[in-house]
């Protein structure tokens, strides 16, 4: 039996159909002693471990067990009942990814209530909309910080009462103002395990389980409506593709009890509520909570986590991180590119002869197993979603022991359409699509021409299967434009990515069809790639292609303020202090015009950036330039730096 085999046969206990507050119970029967989470102490001033849970010392993690995070669950849920949250209610959760935000959305989903989620970097204008339009009775937050955002709305909303995760003064007015700990002994006095079990079983698999709002790269966010069985039936998927199957190999790695994950992604966002959330605490794994990201490498080595979530964009940052670290010196930095380069060819090898096995020991030996060791040491399988990973990037990874298993998906899709399987890993795709989910391809969408090499079906990608969003909360055109009927009635959603599906059945990511540029010659090109090109370069920080409606490709470019200041000395340049002068200087842009050469060299002609503007501006989401999922705001982007465009286009 081949592994599509199997993996469509699979069944064990962790897949069922049930809803998410039932999948939670389940997993702790199985898995009572077991543990379930990790915090940490010295971060927060959490309302919560005064009253439940003893604090963690600073720095330090510390365990709590599946039965204790079920009692705190089940507390939560009797208390928020108690608030008057009744089924089909939504509620908003405004906070960052932590121990908490996890409690509270077991407890919720176990109060029959439906969770819309705000990401933190919400403005009040924002936090009113994400809550307005839902229609939210109530609202938990993070700390007073975010109380205070809501409280700047609140004329505009219709809430009835609001939670803080963290301690908070001067309240004392507001009886509809309280912590998480005080929801908890509400709920703890009033805690009846037949009214609970009949809460749990109150939703139906059809019902609303989560309202998520669509990152909004354009226009307003649209509430995208998840049911029980959306999510459900995607757990149930991705524990097909990652369970300990009987026909894998020893050597391939899975997510089973024993998994201990790292979470640091927003849990407002689909990706790690279903991946790093739902699907682990399934399992029976332990999540902890990097609740500072500033401490992220110090957490890793700390936790000595097996797994992580990520998206591509913070896999460029932590390379970024073990190639300057590795780099301190030259001869270092010499050993570091000799050892990826070893490691780069090894993967790429068919059948490595003993000289190559003998330079990969020695390159392990010197580079990679520091590397490992960085990250806890412990990694056995790093997921990529919310992007398109560079290949290039995922290849180094795999070559230090770190392997990446890319996959994709969407808001609509609960999220994972695709990902590739830990034992049949293909560099460079998304991989086949989950067991459960059918797919097809809309040729005329996409310009055939410029993908005449590829063998396969090249166009925007459509996806049907039971993790598929019915539609968007009350946008009833915006649900109709989303969606194509066959004639036999089967409906298929327009993910609006263009990709190439293999006759291998794996998935090549294009890009979004909104984005591919058409140039005034009539080519079509998917920035995407050229961008991608640049993940692993140590000059070049962030790139985004642009070129829509002009004779050819042109770039704004971020370069690595850090490393050129670097070379700049080492070459005995003095180069202004001023970071815009900086990128105007002659010496740099001839620089970085080295790596767009190199880059150059993987692209057809007409692919190829022709002209480029240093922008001494990272791309963040805090600038507003990047989602909360790290996706670029092309338009913001187009806006902030509208002249150095011209300058590209007027110079030819």
């Amino acid at each position: 039996m081949n592994w599509r085999e199997a993996e469509r046969e699979y069944e064990d206990e962790v897949i069922g159909e049930t809803t998410l507050g039932r999948m939670f119970e389940e997993s702790v029967e199985r898995n009572t002693s077991q543990p379930a989470q990790k915090y940490k102490g010295g971060i927060y001033d959490r309302s919560l471990t005064d009253a439940v849970l003893p604090a963690a010392d600073p720095g330090a993690f510390r365990t709590i067990s599946y039965a204790e995070m079920r009692e705190i669950v089940r507390n939560l849920a009797a208390g928020f009942r108690e608030l008057g949250v009744e089924t089909g209610d939504r509620v908003g959760i405004f906070a960052t990814t932590r121990m908490e935000w996890a409690q509270s959305d077991f407890a919720l989903l176990s109060a029959g209530a439906v969770i819309t989620t705000v990401y933190t970097s919400s403005s009040p204008d924002q936090v009113e909309y994400l809550l307005d339009d839902p229609d939210a009775s109530a609202v938990v937050v993070e700390n007073e910080e975010l109380l205070e955002r809501v409280l700047e709305v609140e004329d505009e909303l219709e809430l009835e009462f609001i939670v803080s995760f963290d301690e908070f003064e001067g309240y004392d007015d507001r009886d509809d103002i309280l912590t998480l700990a005080e929801v908890h002994d509400r709920g703890e006095d009033a805690f009846d395990l037949e009214a609970y079990q009949e809460w749990l079983d109150e939703p139906e698999l059809d019902d609303l389980a989560s309202l998520i709002y669509t990152s909004g790269t354009t226009g307003q966010p649209k509430g995208v409506q998840l049911t029980h069985w959306n999510f459900r039936s995607n757990v149930n998927a991705i524990r097909k593709r990652f369970a300990p199957r009987p026909d894998k190999p020893d050597d391939v790695p899975t997510l089973d009890q024993d998994s201990l994950a790292m979470s640091y992604l927003p849990l407002a966002h689909v990706f790690e509520r279903t991946a790093g959330h739902f699907v682990l605490f399934a399992t029976g794994a332990c999540v902890a909570y990097a609740e500072d990201p500033d401490t992220l490498q110090e957490d890793f080595e700390t936790v000595q986590p097996t797994t992580a979530t990520s998206v591509p964009r913070v896999y460029e940052k932590i390379y970024d991180g073990i190639r300057e670290q590795a780099s301190e010196s030259g001869a270092k930095r010499r050993i570091f590119e000799w050892a990826t380069d070893v490691g780069v060819e090894y993967q790429r090898a068919d059948s490595p002869g003993p000289i190559l096995k003998a330079k990969q020991t020695l390159a392990d030996k010197l580079v990679f197993s520091t590397v490992r060791e960085a990250l806890g040491g412990e990694i056995e399988l790093l997921i990529s979603g919310g992007g398109s990973l560079s290949p290039e990037l995922c290849q180094l990874y795999h070559a230090m022991g770190l392997p990446i298993y890319e996959g994709y998906g969407l808001t609509e899709t609960s999220p994972v359409v695709s990902t590739n399987p830990p034992e049949a890993v293909k560099i460079g795709t998304i991989g086949p699509p989950l067991a459960n989910v059918d797919l097809k391809v809309d040729e005329s969408v996409a310009d055939q021409d410029a993908f005449d090499d590829d063998p396969g079906e090249v166009g925007e990608l459509l996806v049907d299967g039971p993790n598929v969003t019915q539609g968007y909360w009350n946008k009833p055109g915006a649900t109709a434009g989303a969606f194509t009927e066959d004639e036999d009635g089967t409906r298929w959603f327009r993910t609006g990515d263009i990709v190439h599906l293999r006759p291998d059945n794996y998935l090549e990511f294009r890009d979004r069809a909104k984005q591919i540029i058409v140039l005034s010659t009539g080519k079509n090109v998917a920035p995407g790639p050229i961008e991608d090109a640049f993940a692993a370069s140590e000059r070049v920080e962030q790139c985004m292609v642009v070129g829509d409606g002009e004779k050819f490709i042109g770039a704004l470019i971020v370069p690595n303020t850090d490393h050129v200041r670097e070379w700049a000395d080492e070459e005995g340049i003095d180069l202004p202090e001023d970071p815009q002068a900086m990128c105007d200087d002659e010496r740099v842009i001839e620089y970085i015009q080295a790596e767009v050469d190199s880059a150059n060299e993987n692209f057809e002609k007409h692919e190829t950036i022709k002209q480029f503007e240093l922008v001494p501006q990272e791309f963040t989401e805090e600038n507003e330039m990047l989602t909360p999922t790290m996706k670029k705001k092309r338009r913001v982007i187009l806006d902030e730096f509208e002249d150095r465009v011209d300058r590209i286009y007027d110079d030819a």
